[in-house]
């Protein structure tokens, strides 16, 4: 049980993450004393295993306070809420961009977008770029490791015929290649039909949640051998269109839109609402269960991380307080994520930790997690959290930078670094202001221009942005 001391400093130091377990409580039903089991993390480090399976899932667009145990007031996700009573819930962790592609391209490369020219769409929406199938990736390093690999849903890195996960390292793919697609027809941003088997088309007109989480649910049942497996299993739920499960009109009338040529139909601009969002958020949440129930029943659990997060903030219908912005900036509310990891074999469950951490650290814990080398041609700009989390060392000061067109963020401990698209310099302190609203750079002017010029720093190794 967390101490009065601990409870005293969470309110105060990280201001609303550790408080959000009793409105999370209220949220689930959950009563007092089982909410206050969730403790600050520490490692148990004289465990021993074999190298999990790694089962990495990823939400679309999933807003920071969008399940239950972050604190939605409205939005029920018991399953992903029991997955964070099995393990540690992260109250800091960012996703490595604000848009989807690019936050794909930092957790398949471990390195900040801006290194490869693919990484520079924000985010890709043609087929001039994508990952260069050259470049080393998660899935390729631990195929090299003796992993078997397969990717499951959206892929958003680039369009066939040059890029494709099979291209990447994943030994299977099945999924849609683009950032969007309607969910029964599968009908892509430009009409095109983006369901495929490797690279050949797949006909299923069922509600797309469904055939995912079948597939994932086949795959982690499935024989692998002797051999460990990684599924990057990609929902698109709960990005737009706004269509739930059983919604076939509402298809129908996006459908017949898209095939008139109506630009932006899929955007669905004129839809949507936070019930239906709701309903959807919801039905990933069950989907997810699913899944981790077939799992259980393989009886490989215990030997499997499981690893859940959002690849970018919450969008129009997003619970997102107490933060400020959404998807596409670089506020806390475009990059912030709810995330969560279970590995029962080395990590105990019911804890929250509230160390910044951020998309590319994964890449590299989950490579010597696995006992897969980077590729010294291509240095991470991750670090790795292995020691952290198995042998309780603590993680060095660091700083988790961002860049997207035409604005910057820098954490540096509880500080960050913001330039917004008007050009303005902002300091925050976010243990005390986490809705970053009280600006601190007039009164330390010598650290805004310290954290500044680390973020020159970096963004000078950097490919430029290519001219409007």
């Amino acid at each position: 049980m967390s101490s009065p001391s601990y409870e005293k400093s969470s309110l105060s130091r990280r201001a609303f993450g550790g408080a959000v377990g009793a409105g999370a409580a209220a949220a689930v039903g959950l009563p007092a004393a089982a909410e206050a089991r969730e403790r600050p993390f520490r490692a148990a480090p004289r465990r021993g295993g074999r190298r999990p399976n790694i089962l990495f899932i990823l939400g679309d667009d999933l807003g920071w306070a969008d399940l239950s145990s972050y604190g939605s007031p409205h939005i029920k996700t018991p399953n992903l809420d029991r997955l964070a009573r099995q393990g540690v819930r992260f109250t800091d962790a960012y996703s490595g961009s604000a848009t989807c592609s690019p936050t794909r391209f930092s957790l398949y490369t471990g390195r900040f977008p801006g290194r490869t020219k693919g990484g520079l769409a924000e985010p890709i929406a043609d087929k001039s770029v994508g990952l260069e199938p050259t470049h080393p990736t998660l899935a390729s390093l631990l195929r090299d490791a003796g992993y078997a690999t397969a990717l499951i849903g959206k892929w958003h890195c680039g369009y066939l015929p040059d890029y494709s996960p099979t291209k990447s390292g994943w030994d299977e793919f099945f999924g849609n290649f683009g950032g969007a697609l309607e969910y029964y027809s599968k009908l892509g941003l430009g009409g095109e039909y983006d369901l495929y088997e490797g690279d050949a088309e797949y006909k299923d007109l069922r509600y797309y949640t469904r055939i995912l989480t079948e597939r994932a649910s086949d795959y982690v049942r499935r024989d692998h051998g002797d051999r460990p497996w990684l599924l990057n299993l990609n929902f698109t739920t709960p990005h737009w269109p706004w269509i739930a499960d059983g919604d076939e009109e509402q298809s129908a009338e996006i459908v017949r839109r898209v095939r008139a040529g109506e630009k932006g139909a899929l955007w669905h601009q004129d839809g949507g609402s936070v019930e239906k969002y709701t309903e959807m958020v919801e039905d990933l949440d069950r989907s997810i269960g699913e899944v981790l129930r077939a799992l259980k029943k393989s009886g490989q659990e215990r030997d499997t991380l499981v690893f859940f997060a959002s690849d970018n903030g919450g969008e129009r219908f997003s619970y997102n307080w107490p933060l400020s912005g959404n998807k596409g900036s670089l506020r806390e509310g475009g990059i912030r994520v709810p995330t969560i990891v279970r590995w029962p074999a080395r990590l105990d469950g019911g804890q929250v930790s509230d160390e910044p951490v951020y998309t590319p650290d994964w890449t590299a814990t989950l490579l010597e997690i696995a006992g897969a080398r980077p590729d010294p041609a291509h240095p991470l700009d991750g670090t790795s959290l292995a020691p952290y989390l198995l042998r309780g060392e603590r993680i060095a000061e660091r700083e988790l930078f961002w860049r997207v067109r035409g604005e910057r963020a820098l954490r540096r401990g509880d500080w960050k670094y913001y330039r917004g698209k008007d050009g303005t310099d902002h300091l925050y302190d976010l243990a005390d202001d986490r809705r970053e609203q009280a600006d601190r750079a007039a009164s330390e002017p010598r650290l805004l221009a310290e954290l500044r010029r680390a973020w020159e720093r970096t963004d000078d190794e950097l490919l430029p942005y290519p001219k409007p």
